[in-house]
């Protein structure tokens, strides 16, 4: 079966995820089909764009026929049967390289799967591979000294942002159907804006991570998946999410709970419009995209007002629990290799080195009161709305943007704001292509749910993807780095 398009493309490729598992399970195309059209389309688009960083053909040929000899006696191993996919390169995966975007682990072969690699793996995934990603996954430019740069699809000059970089731009370069990401301070939100697809924060312990990140900050980052499509997001979330023995934190609800369609009535939800956040400065060209959307919720019912919680100490709460928890997690590793660890992951640490117990005391109490400020704000709207990013994609060799529309950034995080300060909320947010600027750089849009109401934010997020046209316009706007 074959699905080329007049581009010379694999339309194939730029289906749906979900309207894949339906063809697979109909048996009107095979496993091995489908990857070798994803293997084309990766063997054509990634040296462009480097966003898979280890691919493993013969070990996915190898499945795929499995997966098929299977479907032939009718058996078919979960919702994701035959369809290909690529882990972030920071989760294990057992007997295939892992190197945390760091040359410390360059050569690194794990000996057991992450739990969320294991469930997607067990729903039927085929894995091809690893996306690329920044050094421990510390800052939103997906560059690190093992593969370099990953570069954004609709402009290679340009950043794909990150942490989960490599995975936003093989989604929207039809290199992959599905996608596996994390979120510490907008992992999941910020390339997902970045590349017009779409990347899902999940509630702290919806998506069980096993092993445990080994802090008490836990609630920081989060597991959750990327796809071109919100019900796509929400096939994929409907595997990696449900309660794990071995994660305290992890939430009781099943994953099959997201496997039900998104179809629901949104007229007359509250809608919480935030065009500003807490001071963070937004360009011009991104409110631009964004404010033109007020009109595309407010035609499905809802009720839209200017608002926006109390988020005072915000700030703080994010950057010294980050650098707690980077003390935490690689302290030793940096006493070991003092040279090997890039500046920006060094300075977390040394600050981390710096924290008293006064100032973490400070931080628990703070973050305490913001959930009630942020609880009863939420108990007044149904979800709040904002830009996922204060810039449009910037230079690929910039680290980080040193000012926004005149105001100078102060550190590598500065900029990230309008992700991080979601993120101390332990709120869902996700993340939807809301449009591009004039120069054709994407741009998206952030709506964030009340607690625990993972399914109310992808239900509002689909709607405002059929309402919006976005689903429609994307599978027009083709990245030209995959045409």
């Amino acid at each position: 079966m074959v699905y080329i398009g007049r581009t010379g493309m694999n339309d194939l490729c730029f289906l749906t995820a979900t309207e894949m598992a339906r063809l697979v399970r109909a048996k009107k195309l095979s496993a091995r089909e489908l990857l070798d059209a994803h293997l084309q389309q990766i063997e054509r688009v990634n040296p462009t764009v480097n966003a898979i960083v280890t691919c493993i053909p013969e070990q996915a040929a190898a499945r795929a026929k499995e997966a098929d000899e299977n479907a032939a006696h009718g058996r078919f191993l979960g919702p994701l049967h035959g369809l290909p996919i690529a882990h972030k390169d920071l989760l294990d995966t057992k007997g295939i390289r892992t190197t945390y975007g760091s040359p410390i682990f360059r050569d690194n072969v794990p000996e057991r799967d992450a739990l969320a690699v294991e469930r997607i793996r067990d729903a039927g995934a085929i894995l091809i591979g690893k996306t690329n990603t920044p050094e421990f996954g510390a800052g939103s430019q997906t560059f690190n000294p093992v593969f370099g740069a990953t570069r954004n699809p609709y402009d290679t000059t340009k950043t794909c942002g990150g942490s989960s970089g490599g995975a936003a731009v093989s989604l929207a370069c039809g290199m992959l159907p599905l996608a596996d990401g994390s979120d510490m301070g907008g992992s999941l939100r910020n390339p997902a804006s970045f590349c017009s697809v779409v990347g899902f924060r999940t509630s702290p312990g919806r998506v069980p991570v096993v092993p445990s990140l080994g802090s008490p900050w836990q609630a920081l980052s989060v597991l959750g998946p990327m796809a071109r499509a919100v019900a796509d997001t929400a096939l994929l979330l409907s595997v990696m999410a449900g309660p794990d023995s071995r994660s305290a934190m992890s939430l009781d609800e099943p994953g099959a709970r997201f496997a039900q369609p998104l179809d629901a009535k949104v007229d007359s939800k509250r809608i919480a419009w935030c065009p500003t956040l807490a001071g963070a400065v937004f360009e011009k060209r991104v409110i631009d995209v964004f404010e033109r959307h007020r009109k595309t919720f407010e035609s499905l019912g809802c009720v839209v007002e200017e608002a926006q919680p109390d988020l005072t100490d915000a700030d703080e709460i994010f950057r010294t629990w980050r650098a707690a928890t980077f003390f935490s997690r690689f302290d030793e590793l940096l006493r070991q290799h003092p040279n090997q660890l890039k500046d920006t992951v060094v300075e977390e640490i040394e600050r981390g080195r710096r924290l008293t117990v006064s100032d973490l005391a400070r931080a628990d109490t703070a973050w305490s009161r913001l959930l009630e400020r942020t609880g009863d704000f939420m108990s007044r709207y149904d979800y709040w709305v904002l830009p996922t990013v204060q810039v449009a994609p910037f230079d690929v060799n910039q680290p980080y943007p040193r000012e926004i529309e005149g105001v100078s950034m102060r550190s590598y995080i500065d900029w990230m704001r309008s992700c991080y300060y979601i993120t101390v909320t332990a709120l869902p947010a996700i993340s939807v292509p809301a449009g591009f600027t004039p120069e054709g750089l994407p741009v998206g849009l952030q709506i964030v749910g009340g607690h625990h109401d993972d399914l109310g934010v992808l239900r509002m997020a689909h709607a405002f993807e059929q309402a919006s046209g976005q689903a429609t316009d994307n599978a027009r706007r083709i990245p030209p780095a995959a045409l």
